[in-house]
């Protein structure tokens, strides 16, 4: 943790996003087999532009009419919003070539009599927590994520008809102490309906940005640091302004660029891949770790084998704000959770149709439900970790 003062940068994109687009797709494709089969193997990616959707990648398991899976493709289109001349839900172009997984990799991947269940792919996967929030994370990425939520819920709600689907923040913040003291600039990007200005879009979005932000880290800003719409036009955008692709937001579903990043995409894959699943149980760890006061921050790195099924490295890494020695921590972890695939998938219930809301405003920081999305956010451990201590 930087004692010295410092500034620092997030951004988030919204759902009407072109790559985010892709990525509640792939998602979807994830839920329709998990839904029908909770042992399904999907690695689905997405483009998307002007009114064109496609498909691409591989899947294992049941037989889902490709009809259907265009018709479910539309209606993400529809209730992330566009029905605009160049990205309509209900006339764009969709194709799906998708094809059965390549049996090599279904060998390395099953078990079988001598083996368990072995990772889907080799990797390192890092999870990250920290006091900035009470969400344990990081202030930039989690208030950059809430603006745009917001202004989404406000376009959905009726409340707000000037805006369109895609939209952009980034915030700047000052740390003094290793603590958020205020934000230092912030930009908003919206696509919005024609004859607007930004300075009438400025207008509409301060009140949620307001809402949004803890009055004290926005006391100080200036009104020339907060910058909307600053090329002065934003009419067209999402697929019809920009091409957009699965996975390519991965920084944005983190922390912002706060902690390393294996460099793994989440969407589109379903839990036998551990760039999704031990990415979500890196974040489990170090999230119950600093909620159970043993550190004020902590990373922790996982990797993996394709075929292996025990992860090859554990680390940990508190930055010097641990309470008790980082060895110990690291020798406990494997005890609290098997970190084999099929470990984390059961102890975080992965194999649920649950990631379509993933998709947008960050895989990390969200509320876990009764439904079983988010559960990798639960603070169950706690008890677990003070108790060993």
């Amino acid at each position: 943790m930087l004692k010295r003062p410092y500034i620092f940068t997030s951004e988030s994109v919204s759902e009407g996003h072109p790559d985010k687009v892709c990525d509640r797709i792939s998602d979807m494709v994830v839920d329709t087999y998990l839904s029908a089969d909770p042992l399904s193997r999907v690695g689905c990616e997405t483009l998307v532009t002007t009114n064109k959707v496609v498909l691409a990648g591989e899947v294992r398991g049941p037989s889902i009419n490709k009809n259907q899976l265009v018709q479910k493709v539309r209606e993400c289109i529809k209730d992330i919003g566009y029905e605009q001349e160049g990205f309509h839900w209900e006339h764009c172009d969709i194709q799906s070539f998708l094809h059965e997984q390549s049996s090599d990799i279904a060998l390395g991947v099953d078990s079988g009599s001598n083996k368990d269940e072995g990772a889907g792919d080799q990797g390192i996967m890092f999870g990250f927590a920290c006091k900035d929030t009470k969400e344990l994370m990081p202030a930039p990425i989690h208030y950059a994520h809430q603006i745009l939520l917001k202004m989404a819920e406000a376009r959905k709600n009726k409340k707000i008809i000037e805006f369109e689907p895609d939209s952009k923040s980034q915030i700047t913040m000052q740390y003094e102490n290793g603590k958020p003291s205020k934000i230092t600039s912030l930009v908003i990007s919206t696509q919005h309906k024609p004859g607007l200005s930004p300075g009438q879009i400025k207008e509409i979005v301060k009140p949620i940005v307001y809402d949004c932000i803890p009055q004290s880290l926005v006391q100080d800003l200036k009104d020339e640091e907060f910058y909307v719409n600053p090329t002065g036009n934003f009419v067209i955008g999402g697929p019809d302004g920009d091409s957009g692709l699965t996975g390519r937001k991965i920084i944005v579903d983190t922390y912002g660029g706060a902690a390393p990043h294996g460099g793994g995409a989440f969407s589109g894959k379903d839990p036998s891949k551990v760039d999704r699943s031990a990415a979500y149980a890196a974040r489990y760890l170090a999230k119950n770790i600093v909620a159970a006061d043993l550190a004020d921050e902590c990373i922790i790195q996982l990797s993996y084998a394709i075929g292996v099924s025990k992860p090859l490295s554990i680390y940990v890494n508190t930055n010097g704000t641990n309470k008790v020695d980082e060895l110990k921590i690291e020798s406990l972890l494997p005890q609290l959770i098997d970190l084999s695939p099929r470990g984390i998938r059961e102890h975080l219930n992965l194999s649920n149709p649950i990631y379509v809301p993933t998709t947008a405003y960050g895989h990390f920081g969200r509320s876990p439900t009764k439904q079983g999305h988010f559960s990798w956010e639960k603070t169950d451990l706690v008890e677990s970790l003070k108790g060993a201590f």
